[in-house]
């Protein structure tokens, strides 16, 4: 019976956290729909020309006038978004793991890939674009290189962790370390590896739009260039308006498969208390 109730308690209590979300996420929404109220009145009150600052309203009738160029540029940019982010997450967590379990690789390595973050990833767009050509390659390789350090870094921590005192039990005890490392290290680590993985979802969309700035011609940060050239100031700000959709998207998946995974107790760390560890 004790295993029954706690298997009812379980959903109640997602369901119970799910609903409190909701409720944090309603004064987001509204201050939101304020902001666009008083944007449209300024612009409008003080005469504000649209190339300059558009209004909503502006914006709105860019997006819908051209729906179908920016659904295609976004899917473009979309993919390549997504392959960086999800390739960040096949080498990042495996090489934070590595890098814990490895001293050498904490000693050479892990201080290396910290000096790597203060090369400007716009300087590494035109490298890679010799090296790999205008395809999609270079522009998943940006968004990698941006996304992939907080997933590494997160993990790390996380690993960290683990309590020593749990750890030394466990070997007492005959654990081998694939046992430790599944039993102690990983669910004390998962909740930084997922504000990591969160941190990294907007980051890649990011990355995309370098690797489109440098070299492209379809996508997003393409058909900015195109909008910026042609003086389409409210077409441009309907672009920042989808790149802005899209990073949500990415970070709301990454939110509702960590709802689905962790247990209401281990979702204790969010994405900015564990990206400070950046």
């Amino acid at each position: 019976m004790a295993g029954a109730d706690d298997g009812g308690r379980e959903p109640r209590s997602r369901l119970k956290s799910l609903i409190i979300q909701l409720r944090h996420a309603l004064p987001v929404a509204g201050a939101f729909i304020a902001l666009l109220v008083i944007w449209q009145a300024v612009t409008r009150l003080a005469g504000i020309p649209d190339y300059v600052l558009p209004s909503p309203t502006q914006i709105a009738g860019a997006i819908s006038d051209e729906w179908r160029q920016l659904l295609v540029n976004a899917a473009v940019t979309f993919a390549e978004a997504t392959a960086g982010f999800v390739l960040s997450i096949v080498v990042g967590i495996p090489l934070g793991v590595a890098i814990v379990y490895s001293r050498w690789l904490d000693r050479v390595l892990y201080p290396l890939l910290v000096a790597s973050q203060s090369i400007p990833k716009v300087a590494l767009a035109p490298i890679f674009v010799v090296w790999f050509g205008f395809g999609l390659l270079p522009k998943v390789l940006i968004a990698f290189s941006i996304a992939f350090f907080a997933i590494v870094v997160n993990t790390v921590v996380g690993m960290k962790r683990a309590p020593v005192e749990m750890i030394h039990l466990m070997r007492s005890f005959g654990a081998t370390r694939m046992q430790i490392f599944l039993r102690v290290r990983l669910p004390v680590a998962a909740p930084y590896i997922f504000a990591g993985i969160k941190i990294s979802a907007t980051f890649a969309v990011v990355g995309a739009i370098v690797g489109e700035f440098i070299a492209a011609s379809s996508g997003l940060g393409y058909l900015q260039l195109i909008a910026n050239n042609n003086f389409q100031i409210p077409l441009l700000f309907g672009i920042l308006v989808l790149l802005s959709v899209m990073g949500g998207v990415l970070y709301g998946l990454v939110v509702l498969l960590e709802w689905m995974v962790l247990p209401t107790p281990l979702r204790t760390v969010r994405a900015d208390e564990a990206g400070a560890t950046l």
